[in-house]
């Protein structure tokens, strides 16, 4: 029998946090502390993540595809570029995190803090939102055709040039949110009469 090798705690921790390109896919990290993890382009597809700690972490390009992520922390991680098609977070702390260019589509991000979170570019078609917090958030140019955004607060929001068409903004919070002449609404949608402040593009 092989004898078990010992790691200090500065080893464990040294590895968990380099764990670039790694395949977890199906893993079980429910409740760990990966703050600040190297998880650049891991493999995380239906990974179990509910209540861990991935603040500060490095996802970029990640694939985290059906993830399970109920009532963790994502807060100022980076997960520009990464997938997170049909993942679960509702619940999750994504404030201020970088989701630039992530793939949302159909994720269900209820009544999840997104406060001041980057999401330019990103793909949230079909997810949803609803009772989320995005005060603030940065949705410039990011797709939300047919999103659920039921009593959303997307208070001072960015949504110049993003697609809200077919959107459910029912009970949303929308005061001093701006847009553009290039923001796609819902049909029979007023952006005034909610509050909404017009900009040009590029300001």
């Amino acid at each position: 029998m092989n004898k078990a090798t010992d790691f200090t705690r500065e080893e464990v921790l040294e590895i968990v946090h380099k764990l670039k390109n790694a395949n977890l896919s199906g893993i079980d990290l429910h409740g760990t502390n990966l703050r600040g993890a190297n998880l650049y382009e891991a493999d995380l597809n239906k990974a179990n993540l509910n209540g861990a700690d991935l603040s500060q972490a490095i996802l970029r390009g990640a694939n985290l595809r059906g993830a399970i992520f109920r009532g963790g922390a994502l807060c100022s991680a980076n997960l520009s570029g990464a997938d997170l098609s049909e993942a679960i977070l509702n619940g999750v702390d994504l404030s201020e995190a970088r989701l630039y260019n992530a793939i949302l589509h159909k994720a269900k991000l209820s009544e999840a803090n997104l406060r001041r979170t980057q999401l330019s570019g990103a793909d949230l078609s079909h997810s949803i939102l609803n009772m989320g917090y995005l005060f603030e958030a940065n949705m410039q140019n990011t797709n939300l055709e047919n999103a659920q955004l039921i009593k959303a607060n997307l208070r001072a929001a960015n949504l110049t040039g993003a697609d809200l068409s077919d959107a459910n903004l029912t009970g949303a919070e929308l005061n001093y949110a701006m847009y553009s002449k290039l923001t796609t609404f819902p049909e029979g949608f007023n952006p005034e009469l909610a509050g909404m402040v017009m900009v040009e593009v590029g300001v």
